[in-house]
């Protein structure tokens, strides 16, 4: 199935239905899927997707909802709905997924929302209300399927089949005592074929992985991908079972962090909407920008100090921005690649000076080889073999630099507690100018 993509003949289309009767709209809707129209309410006014949630079917227009990035508000267009329509919403979505957008509401709303649904459904998301959105209990949906222990097999799917009645879809069965703490888990392959006189003791699977409730959402990910798990339950500390936190979870994880941290890396705040307004963006940039000018300054002032080498040899002052640029981008290289095995896992100490040896042996070779092209331009193109010489020397220079700056200075942020992501660039880029533009003029002083 190819991907969708938002066209201006859809656009045209859901305008010109908008425009008429509710029938003609109900039908152009039956042609999209819940996450295409949730796409396009990217492009639609707040009143039309109103309209269009109240006409679609409960159970569509929850997955229309559930589909909603964050930044389209989807808690707004609920409190929006009349309280009827709404708390039908509602309980067809899983229990994380409405937390999550209860959650971006105001408390006074979210009591008014709570305070129209059903006791239990109430309960279910308040308690998951309590748990901060980035973790373990951020992420969970408390619906799963457990049996106890004790039960033999007619008993045990007697009881799976009655819990997941109301559940969309379920990938493990879990094991709990009467005190409701986690055994184990259960596949339904294995109960499937079991004995008929079997029992769940003897079935029960007691090497098993888990979380904490209070665990980085970070590393739920990377555990669920380590071991390649289609869910992951979710504990106390008594290790009372709380619930589970699926695959399809992570995947929003995953992509939530990679955002955050491209942001970073590129002076931008992640609290920046990647469809917010101008103001916004510049209130978010503007200060990374204004620290990126006195870093400038820093580079330039090394110039100052050179004026008589730059008055002689002026054709340095061109190679110089060439090299500063190439040891900005290998700098950019390491970087991301180091912050990217941070994101990953905790590295040993071992594992960091590999990376940065590694680094420093890249940019060796990768300066060397293009030191030798800028050497051999300039032997032919200006006819001088010592500012090739020159070159050379800054260029493989500047870029063992980056290398060192790219893998060094995220393992160090990181060792002291600073986001590595958020500083690393513009300390970096420093490093990389005051070297660009050092080393060429340096080598030019003494050897030309």
């Amino acid at each position: 199935m190819q991907s969708f993509e938002i066209d201006k003949s859809d656009l045209l289309r859901f305008e010109k239905a908008l425009d008429g009767n509710d029938a003609e709209l109900e039908s152009l809707l039956k042609e999209y899927h819940a996450s295409e129209i949730a796409l396009l309410f990217e492009k639609l006014p707040q009143e039309a997707k109103e309209r269009i949630i109240n006409i679609l079917p409960t159970d569509v227009a929850s997955e229309v909802i559930a589909e909603m990035h964050e930044e389209q508000d989807p808690g707004e267009l609920l409190i929006g709905l009349h309280p009827e329509k709404r708390s039908e919403i509602i309980e067809e979505l899983d229990y994380d997924d409405a937390t999550d957008i209860i959650s971006q509401l105001d408390e006074d709303e979210q009591q008014e929302i709570l305070e129209d649904l059903d006791q239990e459904d109430a309960d279910s998301i308040r308690a998951l209300l309590k748990y901060d959105e980035d973790t373990a209990g951020g992420l969970m949906d408390s619906e799963i399927v457990k049996v106890n222990i004790n039960l033999d097999k007619k008993d045990a799917l007697d009881e799976i089949v009655r819990q997941s009645e109301e559940m969309e879809d379920f990938y493990t069965i879990y094991v709990v005592d009467d005190g409701d703490i986690l055994q184990g888990i259960l596949s339904v392959k294995s109960i499937l074929k079991a004995k008929a006189d079997a029992h769940v003791r003897d079935l029960v699977n007691t090497d098993f992985v888990y979380v904490k409730a209070d665990l980085d959402q970070e590393d739920v990910a990377s555990l669920i991908s380590q071991y390649n798990l289609a869910s992951i339950p979710v504990v106390d500390d008594n290790m009372k079972l709380l619930g589970r936190v699926t695959v399809d979870d992570i995947m929003d994880v995953m992509e939530q962090e990679s955002t955050e941290d491209i942001l970073k890396i590129s002076g931008v705040s992640e609290d920046e909407e990647l469809s917010g307004n101008w103001k916004d963006a510049v209130k978010s940039r503007l200060p990374w920008l204004i620290i990126n000018l006195g870093t400038a300054y820093l580079a330039a002032s090394i110039i100052r100090q050179f004026d008589g080498t730059v008055e002689r040899f002026p054709i340095i002052a061109a190679y110089m921005t060439i090299i500063a640029g190439m040891g900005g981008n290998a700098a950019t290289q390491a970087l991301a690649v180091t912050v990217r095995r941070i994101s990953l896992s905790d590295l040993t100490d071992k594992q960091a000076y590999n990376t940065v040896i590694k680094e420093f042996l890249v940019g060796l070779l990768n300066g060397a080889a293009n030191g030798i092209i800028v050497l051999i331009i300039a032997y032919f193109y200006d006819a001088n073999l010592k500012l090739g010489l020159v070159l050379f020397l800054a260029m493989t220079g500047n870029l063992i630099v980056a290398g060192l700056t790219g893998a060094s200075i995220p393992l160090v942020l990181k060792r002291v507690g600073i986001d590595p992501a958020v500083a690393s660039s513009i300390i970096i880029t420093t490093f990389t100018d005051c070297a660009g533009f050092l080393l060429p003029l340096w080598f030019a002083t003494k050897l030309l």
